[in-house]
């Protein structure tokens, strides 16, 4: 209150502006549901109620037994979760994800049974529950949502639970719904386009056909007598089969977006969605720092094919480097790609001030970014891509600064306190260090093209030296100590970077220049084999500074 009242005033005195950052508002009674163990408990007991539910209803026969059997499965299951996905156990909202989805399907195949032994639906027997049951929903969902392991793990338990739905353990439903769930997880390694869940969705189909098929659940069929099939059956209960796969996929594509938006999960399928260079704030950066878009669709391709090589998400590195100098819009000028070299406007600045304005294109790019609504890793990324470094130039400038005052303080006999005092914090980002392999691999890309323009005459040892170097640099400074990098990662980060560069840092032979009235200069005495190149004013900060 008394901070409000303060600021209002200064405001008024014209000490201080009525505009205020945009901030992301930790929930700390969200946090603590999120990470606190009575809600994961809650979770468990619901999900036990709910096949306790789904086990006693209907004329099930030894439901008690039944039920027993499902409590152990998945006593197994939490404990599986808990070895091999610590981040999924520890996560509420992840365990709702899981739990929920399995759950989901569940209770869709106990209403196939009920409706085929209802007998209402004449061409709905009790036996064509085993081919529409919908096998593979949560291992589609969960695959492409958190990845294959979480898809084979759903495959798994999910089988498990959904065969004694059918009133003991079925052998044959038990394989039909194993290899289903493992075709679907399979076909979803890598699902950058919706389409490619409705080719996944056929290949399920086909794989229960064949299953169904195999065990008798088709039919029957008489080989050495066709005209005693019934053909029409059998036609309907492959169709069941092959439809099967085919509307699961379709559904789990058309539930995606919810379950995204719920549970703040990106999709592989959403940020190619994302990738669209039409974004408002992309259109601006074309118009407005044309130099800077430039260097982040250059950044973008480093940083793709490095995560490409270590198996990152190559597509979240491709976006998020569209966007991570998205800050730089609110003072364009001040960065040496967007600058006109005929002034340099940190000549006329302090080295304290000229890196404040470097340093602030961070906050201002979150900022931009929560106004726009960006993706939350977008935002993380954009905060993460400098860390804590330093902004050596400067720094170095402002160093020289202060021997020279010390220096000039002597012949003025000036006292030791009339000279600035040098902080390295005040060159340093606020920071954190990037937090994940794709916040770092993005930030090494961003360096390292940066610093990349300042090569003369690339060689391949030239470029993986510079590149080692670089990446040396970053790490003896500390700033990837809290990402899961390995040095075998960097060492292949590094050769990507080097691949990359080569191709992109290639030089043209100067042409030479066409005789004619409009040019007035003649040809005379040009090589064609002399290399072009460019000369920056010395006043310019090196492209690395910022």
């Amino acid at each position: 209150m008394f901070d409000l009242l303060k600021r209002n005033r200064l405001v008024k005195r014209g000490l201080a502006t009525a505009k205020t950052r945009r901030r992301r508002l930790p929930n700390e009674l969200l946090r603590t549901v999120e990470y606190s163990l009575w809600m994961k408990g809650f979770i468990f007991a619901a999900f036990i109620a709910g096949l306790a539910a789904l086990i006693f209803s209907g004329q099930q026969p030894e439901p008690t037994k039944n039920f027993v059997i499902a409590l152990l499965f998945f006593a197994t299951a939490v404990t599986q979760l808990w070895i091999n996905q610590p981040k999924t156990f520890l996560q509420s909202s992840r365990l709702i994800l899981v739990f929920g989805i399995m759950f989901l399907q569940l209770a869709v195949t106990k209403l196939v049974l009920v409706v085929c032994n209802s007998g209402e639906f004449s061409f709905l027997r009790p036996e064509t529950a085993g081919l529409i049951a919908p096998y593979a929903f949560a291992p589609l969902v969960l695959s492409v949502l958190l990845g294959r392991n979480h898809g084979l793990y759903a495959s798994i338990f999910v089988s498990l639970w959904g065969s004694i739905l059918f009133g003991r353990i079925d052998a044959a439903l038990l394989v039909c719904g194993l290899i289903s769930g493992f075709t679907a997880v399979y076909l979803t390694l890598q699902v950058r386009r919706r389409s490619k869940l409705i080719r996944a969705g056929f290949g399920v189909g086909i794989a229960i056909w064949l299953l169904a098929l195999t065990f008798g659940l088709i039919g029957p069929i008489d080989l050495f007598s066709h005209a005693g099939n019934n053909w029409r059956m059998i036609g309907a209960q492959s169709a069941f089969a092959l439809g099967n796969g085919i509307l699961t996929a379709t559904l789990v594509g058309g539930a995606l977006p919810i379950l995204e938006h719920l549970f703040q999960v990106t999709t592989d399928i959403s940020w190619l969605e994302a990738s669209d260079l039409n974004h408002p704030l992309l259109r601006r950066m074309t118009i407005e720092a044309p130099g800077t878009y430039h260097h982040s669709l250059v950044v973008a391709n480093l940083a793709e094919a490095a995560a490409e090589a270590i198996g990152a998400n190559a597509t979240l590195c491709r976006v998020c480097s569209y966007f991570h100098d998205v800050g730089k819009l609110v003072k364009p000028d001040y960065f040496t790609e967007n600058m006109n070299f005929e002034r340099n406007p940190h000549d006329d600045l302090a080295p304290t001030m000229s890196a404040l304005i470097i340093i602030a294109h961070v906050k201002e790019g979150v900022d931009l970014a929560l106004k726009d609504k960006l993706n939350q890793r977008i935002i993380d990324i954009i905060q993460e891509h400098h860390g804590t470094s330093l902004v050596y130039y400067f720094y170095k400038r402002a160093l020289q600064q202060q021997q020279d005052a010390r220096a000039g303080g002597k012949i003025m006999n000036m006292r030791a306190d009339d000279i600035p005092n040098v902080s390295e914090e005040n060159f340093r980002y606020s920071g954190p260090k990037p937090q994940t392999k794709e916040s770092a691999i993005v930030s090494l890309a961003d360096m390292v093209e940066s610093a990349s323009r300042s090569l003369e005459k690339p060689t391949p040892q030239k470029v993986e030296q510079f590149v080692a170097d670089l990446i040396a640099q970053r790490l003896s400074d500390g700033q990837l100590d809290e990402c899961d990098l390995t040095l075998a990662e960097l060492k292949i980060i590094a050769e990507r970077f080097r691949f990359t560069l080569m191709t992109m840092l290639h030089t043209r032979i100067a042409y030479p220049k066409q005789e004619g009235k409009a040019s007035g200069v003649r040809g005379e005495g040009l090589r064609p084999d002399v290399m072009a190149s460019t000369k920056k004013p010395v006043s310019a900060p090196p492209v690395s500074a910022a």
